[in-house]
């Protein structure tokens, strides 16, 4: 196709803008685009979620030798169809008040542990948020234990998406390990100025060795690496494979409490994800 002048001219300037500004926001970020995808799950069949894609968390944690998984957080997690559901299209996390098995809510949590893992690549998924004090949504990743052999920090931890409910407006993406793990984490907020529980947003990390990239809507607004660990601390993201966890927690000490004007039930859907390599 043979193009004039001024169009060549136009194509020139746009693309020069384009590497100008991903130079000027990225710095020394590396930046990568993966495109070979190699699993994903687009909910597309109403009912349970595919049980060749996930597994649950059930219970409040205590069973596991970790009440409140550890947050104190106050859901107990359930399979029911009331907490978990396939529908229209969507994967729906449904967080309930309702006295359950000692707890005063319900929920779920889902994982791709044993089903699926992966080191390094794209890892991102469309998500509607809920919205209310109390609520804390999540998107986020753990290294594989080795069957029990590893534990928390060490196998690692990538919050792709962490969100404050009563903070309708910004997502949060941290990393986990030994001697930068809960409270230390080392973590950056974005703030979208839109709003996470009114339409859908893609949440992703892509993870290569030595940095992971955090995105919003494409938009990459943090890259960690190594140096950015406290002195002395281990990078732990080389290591292993990685499983995905979806989940809708109440209260915990990221979070805080619900109170009187948090409106139950409340739902995070997801309407796909997605990881490349």
């Amino acid at each position: 196709m043979k193009i004039n002048k001024k169009l060549k001219l136009s194509l020139y300037v746009m693309i020069f803008s384009f590497i100008f500004t991903a130079c000027e926001n990225s710095e020394t970020q590396t930046v990568t685009t993966l495109t070979n995808l190699v699993w994903a799950d687009e909910f597309s069949i109403d009912g349970a979620p595919d049980a060749n894609n996930w597994t649950y968390e059930i219970g409040d944690g205590t069973a596991q030798g970790i009440p409140g998984w550890g947050n104190n957080e106050f859901q107990y997690y359930t399979s029911r169809p009331e907490n978990v559901k396939v529908e229209n299209g969507n994967l729906v996390i449904t967080a309930r008040k309702e006295t359950f098995s000692g707890s005063g809510y319900t929920s779920a949590r889902l994982l791709t542990k044993g089903l699926f893992q992966q080191k390094y690549g794209r890892f991102e998924a469309r998500i509607k948020l809920p919205w209310g004090q109390g609520l804390w949504p999540a998107f986020w990743m753990l290294g594989d234990d080795n069957n029990g052999a590893l534990s928390w920090p060490q196998i690692g931890e990538i919050d792709i998406m962490e969100n404050r409910g009563n903070e309708p407006t910004i997502t949060h993406g941290s990393i986990h390990g030994p001697g930068y793990s809960a409270g230390n984490a080392v973590t950056k907020s974005y703030d979208l100025n839109a709003r996470l529980d009114t339409q859908f947003h893609v949440y992703g990390i892509e993870w290569g060795p030595n940095y992971i990239n955090y995105y919003v809507d494409d938009v990459l607004y943090n890259q960690i690496t190594p140096e950015d660990l406290p002195n002395g601390t281990e990078w732990v993201f080389n290591d292993r494979e990685f499983y995905i966890i979806l989940n809708v927690a109440v209260g915990g000490s990221f979070a805080g409490a619900p109170n009187a004007n948090t409106v139950f039930p409340q739902t995070m859907e997801v309407d796909y994800v997605k990881v490349y390599n």
